[in-house]
């Protein structure tokens, strides 16, 4: 893989060619939708380092390949993505951000916040072309389902007994019943386009202390109170437990007022006639984003299936995509209670 990937590089980048693979220092691979890895020269050329995303292969993508190639292009070219050195259906090459990604605690600090608004504000300006008309949870539903049901159904014999027992439950999270439910959670304004994966661990603190959003492979049309609503996703993840699966999803530790506080600096960036065209504003979108809180629940619970046969991945991901699908059916019926019995 280091191999291939460098001599990938290598053809794009001048500066790199006749360096001996020892040259080079090569981060461990990470990555769901498409395998990451970084790359630094050991010797003063430029670029001194890239990020190498693997794309071909990867059967979880929410977009074509063109459509995805459009978005980032367009977001690298305004300067809200990396640069891209490289783009074609094997790989694309990419600017190496110096820095490291938020922690949780930080997405508290109301200088972040500022920060975080003003990236997605300028994100949801945009048009990228060749978005398809499907939004993101339909996209989802699409491209995941099969591949919930080849895990939990065709496959469930590699899983270990105690995360068999747990499949039944689960089947039922690609069921058009349980995108209705879904589709029952989004506001009604018109879908535009998202990031649709902003946990803290996809937000880049430079060196120099600007922020960046990272990893677009969701981003497509959506309602834009997900971006605020699954910023908060991850802070729930506790591990270290004693007993398998070795984590649990704790209670939420963000209020309304840490919401507000988000979406206030994001409306900062608009124009309106009045205050109280303002303030009702802000009322509307931290409903919004209330109101989509379970889906990332939703969200993380089908991403996890095609994880589960991986036993490189550090937990189990049966038992998480399990705890996270309970937390969406149970805040649905808390907010949709006996009118949701007919679907």
């Amino acid at each position: 893989m280091t191999r291939e990937a460098l001599g990938r590089c290598q053809a794009v980048l001048p500066e790199w060619r006749g360096i001996d693979v020892d040259g080079f220092t090569f981060a461990a691979p990470k990555g769901f939708s498409s395998l990451t890895m970084g790359i630094e020269a050991k010797r003063a050329v430029d670029p001194p380092a890239v990020l190498y995303r693997h794309l071909a292969g990867k059967e979880n993508a929410i977009l074509d390949h063109a459509s995805e190639r459009a978005v980032f292009e367009l977001l690298a070219e305004r300067g809200i993505a990396a640069r891209c050195y490289h783009y074609d259906d094997v790989c694309r090459i990419e600017e190496f951000y110096a820095g490291r990604t938020l922690t949780a605690d930080e997405l508290y600090d109301p200088g972040i916040q500022r920060r975080i608004a003003d990236e997605l504000y300028r994100l949801h300006q945009l048009e990228p072309a060749e978005l398809p008309e499907l939004t993101f949870f339909e996209l989802l539903h699409r491209q995941w389902g099969d591949m919930a049901r080849t895990v939990l159904v065709d496959r469930r014999s590699e899983l270990p007994v105690e995360e068999q027992e747990l499949c039944d439950e689960l089947t039922a999270i690609y069921a058009d019943e349980t995108l209705e439910k879904v589709m029952a959670c989004l506001p009604d304004r018109e879908p535009t386009f998202c990031h649709n994966d902003t946990y803290h661990g996809n937000i880049m603190r430079l060196d120099t202390g600007e922020l960046r959003l990272l990893d677009f492979e969701f981003s497509c049309r959506n309602h834009i109170a997900f971006d605020f609503a699954n910023l908060f996703a991850e802070t729930v993840m506790r591990h270290g437990a004693p007993d398998p699966p070795h984590f649990w999803i704790a209670e939420p530790q963000y209020s309304v007022s840490d919401i507000a506080s988000l979406v206030g600096f994001y409306l900062d960036n608009a124009t309106f006639a009045t205050a109280s065209a303002r303030s009702a504003a802000l009322r509307t979108l931290v409903a919004e984003t209330e109101q989509m809180i379970p889906l990332s629940d939703y969200m993380y619970a089908m991403a996890a299936l095609p994880l589960a046969l991986q036993p490189i991945q550090r937990i189990r991901f049966v038992p998480y995509a399990h705890q996270r699908f309970a937390r969406f059916l149970a805040a649905f019926e808390r907010r949709h209670g006996s009118a949701n019995q007919s679907m």
